[in-house]
């Protein structure tokens, strides 16, 4: 009996060391949050100029990337999120480097910083892998234009990308120009390549939210280099210790893979895994909805669309997130309008609703509906397609957005 009593005031001692070695982060500490980010997909077409640019398969080889960003909270220090989510090989990082953004291709040169990951100036990213980099001083404004240079010394392979950059990225024609001030001897792409976050050292009580969705969210057709988008809007209305990430892809689907793979199967990596979010905001199914346009979809109906929603709900709340549900805006007029997917829209929305199920609801169908004609977005709120918002329609949408569901 003492021996046993013994080894357990052992291992009671023990545990107490490990306590003082490992005690707990002060509650006013600084904290990580995500200031930008971007949801990663396989490449398919680029939108390109300029000499020097990628191969035919978009690969890089011996040349250098610069990709301008705007985050939106800000902080004291940086670091940035890499991912070679859809590569087929390592991915060789020659060189990395961050600064402020100054104009075209020009960076602030006393805000060059390299980065390094691990300590090490060159990394190869594992198919399938993100990496971070080590952080490094840097005082990130709020609502800052960032530059981050990459160099590939070796094939690149089809990268890995979010192809609506909205931001032009400058593409050396070769050499490793990461720390030059400017890039202007190559051409110019507007995606992101294996770039997936940025983020800063923000003050104790600094949070995220999470804009997760499909082209309306990812701001296609909004003006690209005006930070358009409705999370780019609503970002400049938030307080200085709330940010906003932009996680849409155009042409997403909930339940099937097609630009991008299915919301479902992204979830994870792109909300779930980023860092400091409390908040998401869900505006999908609606490509769910008009894919029954082309012909049968027996997968898509308006109770798999709702399963779906729950089904993120669910794994958000599992790690407590809070979930904004985010009603689906009109499309009649639109190429792939139905009469039975309007009954569709209108029941997913009935349910975001009046469910209950959420923890707010934002209802965008409502901001940008034509009074005169409901299932048809406002004339003056679209691009012409009756599908996407013009820039004045995303302003619309940010402003309609009641910040006290941030609080």
């Amino acid at each position: 009996m003492k021996i046993r009593n013994l080894c357990r005031a052992s291992a009671l001692a023990a545990c107490a060391a490990l306590w003082v070695a490992f005690p707990a982060p002060a509650q006013d500490e600084e904290r990580w949050v995500s200031s930008w980010g971007s949801a990663q997909q396989e490449r398919r077409v680029f939108g390109r100029g300029g000499r020097g640019q990628a191969a035919g398969d978009g690969s890089l080889e011996n040349q250098t990337v610069r990709m301008m960003v705007r985050g939106s909270i800000g902080g004291s220090q940086a670091r940035v999120w890499l991912s070679n989510a859809h590569g087929a090989a390592p991915l060789r990082i020659g060189a990395a480097r961050i600064a402020l953004h100054d104009a075209d291709s020009r960076i602030v040169p006393e805000t060059d910083r390299e980065l390094t990951f691990g300590g090490m100036a060159s990394v190869a990213i594992p198919p399938g892998a993100p990496m971070v980099s080590d952080p490094v001083d840097l005082e990130v404004p709020a609502l800052a234009d960032v530059a981050v240079s990459l160099y590939l010394p070796e094939n690149t392979g089809s990268p890995t990308v979010h192809a609506m950059g909205l931001r032009t990225a400058y593409v050396s024609e070769s050499g490793d120009h990461t720390a030059a001030l400017e890039i202007d001897d190559g051409g110019t792409m507007n995606s992101w390549y294996w770039l997936s976050g940025l983020d800063v050292l923000a003050p104790a009580g600094a949070a995220v939210i999470a804009a997760f969705g499909d082209s309306i969210t990812d701001g296609a057709t909004s003006t690209p280099g005006a930070d358009g988008s409705w999370p780019s809007v609503l970002a400049e209305r938030l307080p200085a210790d709330r940010g906003i990430i932009n996680l849409g892809i155009s042409g997403n689907r909930l339940l099937a893979d097609g630009a991008g793979v299915s919301a479902l199967a992204r979830f994870d990596r792109d909300v779930l895994s980023r860092s400091g979010v409390e908040w998401v905001m869900i505006m999908e199914g609606i490509n769910d909805i008009g894919s029954t346009a082309r012909g049968p979809a027996p997968e898509v109906s308006a109770e798999t669309l709702i399963g779906a929603l729950k089904q993120m709900t669910a794994r958000a709340r599992a790690r407590g997130i809070r979930v904004i549900g985010c009603t689906l805006t009109p499309y009649e007029g639109a190429g792939y309008f139905s009469e039975s997917g309007e009954v569709m829209r209108q029941a997913v929305n009935a349910y975001i609703r009046t469910s209950g199920e959420f923890d707010a609801v934002v209802d965008f169908d409502a901001v940008v509906r034509d009074p005169e004609n409901p299932s048809r977005i406002r004339p003056d709120y679209h691009n012409g397609d009756n599908l996407h918002p013009n820039d004045a329609g995303y302003r619309a949408m940010a402003e309609a957005i009641d910040l006290a569901i941030f609080r």
